[in-house]
Formats: C-alpha cells, sequence, structure tokens
C-alpha cells in the first residue's frame, strides 16, 4: 500500500478535442489518487472530514514528456513524500500499459480545520503518513515565475466548480486558464505546469483573471480582493 497504482483507459469523457487527456482531467485524477491512497493508508475521513479536517491543495507541478491519448490504456502511480511539519508532499507518475513514460508530477497538501479556514498541526490529531522514496520523484513544486500580464478577464465562480469543500475545485483552475489563453485551444502540447492555490474561491465569487506570455510559457493569475491563485503553463 507503500504506492498506489491504477490502471485506466481513457474515454471520451477524459480528452479535450485533439483527443489528448484533458489538463483538468489530469489534475483531477491526481487528487483522486492522493485521497483515494491517503484512505488506503488509514487516514481517511473518520479521521479528517469527519472530525472537521479539510484536505487541501497548496502547490503543483508536473513535467509532461507527453499527455495520453483518447482509447490508451494508462497507469497511474502516487506516493507519499516525508512530512514536512504541517506539509504532505506526493508524488505521481504516469505511464502506458507498454512501459512508455508520460508524465511525473508532484504536490504539496496540507490540512486546514473548516471552520476557522486555518492549517492545523496533523500530529495532534492523530495524522501520521509514513514518506516513500522511489528515486524517481521530481523536485516538489514552487511558485510560478511571474511574467507581464496583458489580457484579463471578469471571472465568477459557478456552482458547478465548487467541492466538497466548499470552494473552486483545484482541477477547473486549468479549465479556466485554458479557456482564457490561446495556446490550448490552438493545439498546442503542454510540457509543464506550475500553480500555487492562493486562496480560497467560494462559488459565487467574482475576481479577474490576468494572462500574459513569454517564449511560449503563460503566466495566469486571479486577482480580488485578495489573489486566488497563480499559474504557469508551458508549452511546444
Amino acid at each position: 500500500m507503500s504506492i498506489y497504482s491504477r490502471e485506466m483507459l481513457l474515454r471520451s469523457r477524459d480528452v479535450d478535442m485533439f483527443r489528448r487527456l484533458r489538463t483538468s482531467e489530469l489534475f483531477r485524477l491526481l487528487q483522486e489518487a492522493s485521497i483515494t491512497h491517503t484512505e488506503q493508508l488509514g487516514m481517511g475521513r473518520e479521521k479528517t472530514l469527519d472530525k472537521g479536517l479539510l484536505w487541501i491543495l497548496l502547490l503543483q507541478r508536473a513535467e509532461i514528456d507527453r499527455m495520453p491519448e483518447y482509447d490508451e490504456k494508462i497507469i497511474l502511480k502516487s506516493w507519499p513524500g516525508t512530512t514536512m511539519h504541517l506539509l504532505f508532499p506526493r508524488y505521481y507518475s504516469m505511464e502506458t500499459e507498454a512501459g512508455e513514460h508520460l508524465l511525473s508530477a508532484s504536490a504539496l497538501w496540507g490540512l486546514v480545520d473548516q471552520n476557522t479556514r486555518k492549517m492545523i498541526f496533523p500530529e495532534k490529531y492523530g495524522i501520521v503518513i509514513d514518506g516513500v522514496s522511489t528515486g524517481e520523484e521530481i523536485g516538489l513544486p514552487s511558485a510560478p515565475r511571474r511574467i507581464e500580464c496583458t489580457q484579463s478577464v471578469p471571472f465568477t465562480v459557478p456552482f458547478s466548480y465548487v467541492d466538497i469543500n466548499g470552494h473552486m475545485n483545484n482541477a477547473h483552475y486549468f479549465d479556466l486558464a485554458e479557456d482564457c489563453i490561446p495556446a490550448a485551444a490552438g493545439g498546442e502540447a503542454l510540457k509543464s505546469i506550475k500553480i500555487e492555490y492562493v486562496s480560497e474561491a467560494r462559488c459565487g465569487e467574482s475576481f479577474t483573471v490576468f494572462w500574459g506570455e513569454s517564449g511560449g510559457t503563460y503566466f495566469i493569475t486571479g486577482e480580488g480582493e485578495r489573489p486566488v491563485f497563480r499559474m504557469a503553463l508551458s508549452y511546444s
């Protein structure tokens, strides 16, 4: 159980108009793997959600060799890193059935009190996850480098984007970003991703999305009464 592994066949609902795995679906799969594996390790909802604690994402990173395509069988793996005080590192890899490496990813997770929305000390609640080292880990995520933003559009969080934690789900930030910038709709291949989730966006909350591009990398940020997110997407 120290390494989670799931084999799946990509269906039409998983891919975009170019028949490649949709970016938001990739991150939904990573989130699902994280939650499922955490439950398998004995740290499920009875330890967290049922006690008013919510798992949240702080930072994510992905390096992509190739996005898998429609009707392709893939294997997704995930494993925890060594806990860093309040932070829970997690790593991911994806490959084809034949063993072709597709992508690697990493994330930093934390736990917050659902009422105060403040981070908690996990050891006080008996939440312990032992780390694993495989030698295949990419570096942990960091905040994306800012690029001058030249475009903007207003955005309001719809009901359909809100998850069990009462805020906009992390995967939908990629739908929002790729709906704004021209690279994804133009069929360019996504090669790397960095995202920092700065603060929650609740149902009905409005903010402005700003973006700019330099050398094939797009910087996208959400700014309202407070910063919401910062993202960098690099294409080739």
